[in-house]
């Protein structure tokens, strides 16, 4: 199996520009991997024997977080990513947890930092820092400018096992976890989709979600390394900034999570935006109905995939699903041999979905169970964390801590994070069904749908809905809209019904139901809340002191 350095002392050998990024810079292949090996010789001269070779870098998207993601893997380091939108002892328990024997950084950052205390005048608390856009960084590089990539002498020999990234899951459910990926499982990934998306040197990958997240460089980064496509980078994600930079960097591939398409979408439309370049988007999270519009507007497919950054399950939907499974949910495609869903208590298998003649759900407390894979898959283990391990991988099952349902044909349909479980009167409810249920009100932007504490017992049903500009809730109305739906079960229909203006997410973009949850019906500001005091489908405002 290839390695990551490998590729990377490959692109010495490639004609033309392999990065284009912020401010109009641009890179030829060779000069990246050349300023990879100046980074990599620097960090091995200032490695400390029996340390844990571990990089942390706090920037935007640029081009020093792809030279030192490269200079990772020749260095046979490991690359840290660490979340900017993290804050205090939150941050500094993310870069101590991870033993970052060095940060690279930015002058921007230096205040954050402060505040963690981990930057300058911190007693030595912090790791060593490399201020990137600081004089003494280009003094402390200077000794190494020429090395070559094949000059390089790692820290330790370079094997596809070799660990090369540790970045943090979103955080959307709970406390963010350090994932572990090898060189052999990055160079693997980026080979999948090149192949998938048909990407070559022709090609040029648009990056505009963060890259201290998993998908900008396993989905993003990694293909165009191995097809050797150039890079575009965003610093940080702009929905107005999209059509802009796709047209400036004749972008043909990118990826996206959480709500990153809706807010693309939510920008003015302009009778030309289908001229671009565009063929081909991946990402996870936007929804049938978004993904139909983007298409329509921008003339590009998007492609969906079901995985989480820690790689233990990986399921690629096809183009198009047939029109029954469509009719039936959040399809994200179907099961071979090692994939089951058991009952998250029991473990016991559940039986398949039945289904009504409008798709909807009939034996959901039955049918709705965890997805599980007999082996580990790509998963290797977050680090130094073993609960959360035997959490994750038990009895030779890897656990994916989301639900599914299934129908006779192998089809499976997405349900919720396990974390996001909701069960009203002894019945599971499928999150994503509900969401794309709620969606399809014309005067919906955005929706989460989300499981607050019944008075009695078990979760009521609560959705947060973010408005198109100009509209404005009308509760008749609503209820109406709900009432026509022939796939919303009889437990689905919102108790309470949260209008902002805004959906709280992650830093990557996904909706923080986590946060949502915490703040409930009773702790929204100045949003209104409105509610279903019975059992029919009239709503009214939730007075301040319920």
């Amino acid at each position: 199996m290839v390695t990551v350095a490998e590729l990377v002392g490959a692109q010495t050998r490639r004609a033309g520009v392999g990065l284009l990024g912020p401010a109009g810079v641009r890179y030829q292949h060779a000069e990246i991997a050349a300023r990879a090996a100046s980074r990599a010789a620097l960090f091995r001269r200032r490695h400390r024997t029996g340390i844990e070779p571990h990089i942390g870098i706090l920037a935007d998207n640029g081009d020093e977080f792809v030279f030192w993601l490269e200079a990772a893997a020749l260095a046979g380091a490991a690359l840290v990513g660490v979340n900017p939108t993290r804050r205090g002892a939150e941050l500094a328990r993310d870069i101590r947890h991870a033993e970052c024997e060095l940060l690279v950084t930015s002058r921007s950052y230096l205040p954050l930092l402060a505040g963690a205390g981990l930057g300058p005048g911190s007693d030595g608390h912090g790791p060593p820092l490399l201020v990137m856009d600081e004089p003494g960084y280009r003094e402390a590089l200077a000794p190494f400018e020429g090395v070559a990539p094949e000059e390089v002498d790692p820290v330790a020999p370079v094997t596809e096992d070799t660990r090369m990234l540790l970045y943090f899951t979103s955080g959307s459910t709970g406390a963010p976890k350090a994932v572990t990926c090898g060189q052999g499982r990055l160079a693997a990934a980026g080979t999948m989709m090149a192949d998938r998306f048909g990407l070559s040197a022709s090609d040029v990958c648009y990056i505009p979600m963060p890259m201290f997240h998993g998908n900008a460089i396993l989905a993003n980064w990694g293909p165009a390394l191995v097809a050797g496509a150039a890079v575009a980078l965003r610093d940080r994600f702009s929905a107005s900034g999209f059509l802009p930079d796709v047209r400036a960097y004749q972008a043909t591939y990118f990826t996206y999570v959480g709500r990153a398409i809706s807010y693309i979408l939510a920008t003015p439309e302009h009778p030309d935006d289908a001229r671009n370049t565009l063929r081909a988007g991946f990402g996870t999270e936007a929804g049938p109905v978004d993904r139909d519009r983007f298409e329509r507007r921008f003339g590009c497919h998007l492609s969906e995939g079901y995985g989480a950054s820690e790689g233990g399950i990986n399921i690629v939907a096809p183009r198009s699903f047939p029109a029954s499974v469509l009719a039936r949910g959040a399809a994200v495609g179907r099961a071979d041999e090692t994939l089951s869903i058991v009952d998250p208590e029991t473990g016991a298998p559940c039986p398949p979905g039945t289904f009504d003649s409008a798709g909807r759900l009939l034996n959901g407390a039955d049918a709705i169970g965890e997805l599980v894979r007999t082996g580990p898959g790509a998963f290797t283990g977050y680090w130094k964390n073993p609960a959360a391990d035997a959490e994750r991988y038990s009895d030779g099952r890897y656990h994916s801590g989301d639900l599914f349902y299934a129908d006779t044909d192998g089809w499976l349909y997405f349900a919720a994070r396990k974390a996001d479980r909701m069960r009203v009167d002894g019945e599971n409810i499928s999150v994503a069904l509900l969401e794309a249920i709620l969606a399809r009100w014309e005067p919906v932007e955005a929706v989460a749908a989300y499981a607050v504490p019944d008075e009695v017992t078990g979760d009521a049903v609560m959705c947060v809905l973010v408005l198109r500009q100009g509209s404005a809730f009308d509760a008749a109305a609503f209820a109406k809209f709900l009432a026509a739906q022939a796939d919303l079960g009889t437990k689905m229909a919102p108790r309470f019904v949260r209008i902002a203006e805004t959906l709280v997410t992650t830093a990557t973009e996904k909706v923080s139901r986590y946060a949502l949850r915490e703040q409930g019906w009773w702790d929204v500001g100045e949003d209104a809340v409105w509610t279903r005091p019975g059992r029919e489908l009239v709503y009214e405002v939730l007075a301040a002191d319920q």
